[in-house]
């Protein structure tokens, strides 16, 4: 391996990185463009010392490049794994972690000089990340999973009063995952009446909130509508 061979490894090893990492700071992810740079240039540099230390020194003729390399992606998991954060029930970060690992991954086959390899999987990837990521929203919209507390008046609501909220829920694309009633939440003079309907629901992300709150205390015995994370 000649120092031009090093120069332009390390120079597409930094593109690369480049590329992916705009790509994940326009979206406003911990893991931007200098953290991808990071990861691809510095996996380029150890694939390429795996392979120079058997050429440098013959007593190595036998070492294996690929022993460095598997390190480099066992490792590359705790920052994956740094780049993931938990909201309430929802993990955000997922796609940002496996851009990490990949993103490794290339700097590796650039390093060891498999430039077709690296670029078309570069090209993959920006496909994925850019262009997938809308056609994904519209097909199956993000949810954020919510508690929905739906409390009715003291007077004891009917089935057909719980069936209306459910099927307004239905029509704002609400997925119920659970449900639990409690009767006789009422106090003082109201004690033993009054139903509280819990609900542990998926809200797609272009749901309007504001609207399917108003819809449901449009039905007249709901007193209160409360949405809020679940821990």
């Amino acid at each position: 391996m000649t120092e031009l061979d090093m120069v332009i490894r390390l120079g597409l090893g930094f593109i690369a990185g480049a590329v992916i990492g705009l790509e994940r700071a326009s979206q406003h992810q911990v893991a931007g463009l200098r953290t991808h740079i990071l990861i691809a240039t510095g996996a380029t540099l150890l694939m390429m010392l795996s392979i120079w230390l058997p050429q440098e020194f013959t007593a190595m003729k036998n070492g294996d490049p690929g022993r460095i390399a598997a390190q480099v992606v066992s490792g590359i998991g705790f920052l994956g794994a740094g780049a993931m954060i938990r909201l309430g029930n929802n993990i955000k970060g997922l796609t940002t972690a496996a851009s990490l690992w990949l993103i490794a991954a290339v700097g590796l086959a650039i390093g060891a000089g498999m430039f077709l390899a690296a670029g078309l999987t570069l090209i993959i990837t920006l496909i994925t990340l850019v262009i997938l990521n809308p056609i994904e929203g519209k097909l199956f919209p993000k949810e954020r999973n919510k508690l929905l507390e739906i409390t009715f008046n003291p007077d004891n609501p009917e089935i057909p009063e719980l069936k209306e909220c459910l099927h307004i829920l239905q029509s704002f694309a609400v997925r119920v995952l659970s449900m639990d009633v409690a009767q006789g939440i009422g106090k003082g003079k109201e004690k033993g009446k009054g139903v509280r309907l819990h609900l542990f629901v998926g809200i797609p992300d272009t749901t309007d909130i504001a609207k399917l709150v108003t819809a449901l205390k449009t039905k007249p015995k709901v007193e209160r509508v409360e949405i809020k994370e679940k821990y």
